[in-house]
């Protein structure tokens, strides 16, 4: 049970919110010399992982981009146009982008991301029309848009990801189904995931079109 004590201290760290790299790698090295690793050994452990694994951070790259954009109304100008759109409703600008992030999971494609569009294109559009429609929106329902928001990139990636044959987590599905004994193939885990993400872009949709009858309710 001591070489779970990582875990705790993930825990203990999260809930005081101290800095997340360190607390990890603080619950990482614990976790090694807890289970008998030599600290030569952890960092060596700690090194090979972030060698292996450069190429995920790449999106930072991105980061000073999105941020520059944004520093010259990239927000105002995407809630400015969609204002514009007389039929445009918050519920629909996120059905719409569900749909699209959804087969963009399942093809693989790499759009989407909360840094790379929800925060400065979906959440400004989604907002934008709300206040095209009922001239002002209270604090409280600007932030359920801001959880619609980061909640149907989550929607669109979870569900989507697992129809595209290669992607990994059907891969591993497929790993673990065989060491269990049961002779799966990628194809038929991409099968079975298709009705579920077309349930998953109905489902928000519903969701989100009862949120448009609350605004209009309350409007």
């Amino acid at each position: 049970m001591l070489k779970l004590i990582g875990i705790l201290i993930v825990v203990i760290g999260f809930v005081l919110k101290l800095d997340t790299i360190a607390v990890v790698v603080v619950a990482g090295i614990v976790t090694g010399l807890v289970g008998g690793l030599s600290f030569n050994e952890i960092l060596t452990i700690l090194g090979d992982s972030f060698v292996a694994n450069r190429y995920m951070s790449v999106f930072l790259v991105s980061l000073p981009v999105i941020a520059v954009l944004e520093n010259n109304g990239l927000r105002e100008r995407a809630a400015s146009l969609i204002g514009q759109v007389k039929a445009a409703t918050t519920g629909k600008i996120l059905a719409i982008y569900m749909a699209i992030r959804t087969v963009a999971s399942a093809l693989s494609l790499r759009l989407g991301g909360h840094v790379q569009f929800i925060r400065p294109l979906i959440n400004p559009m989604a907002v934008g029309a709300a206040e095209a429609k009922y001239n002002k929106i209270d604090e409280k329902d600007e932030e359920r848009i801001k959880g619609l928001s980061a909640a149907v990139e989550n929607y669109g990636n979870f569900y989507g990801q697992n129809v595209f044959i290669a992607s990994g987590g059907v891969l591993l599905i497929v790993g673990t189904l065989q060491e269990l004994g049961y002779d799966v193939t990628p194809l038929e885990v991409s099968k079975g995931a298709l009705p579920i993400a077309i349930i998953a872009v109905i489902v928000a949709a519903i969701q989100f079109f009862l949120f448009d009858r609350s605004m209009n309710r309350k409007g």
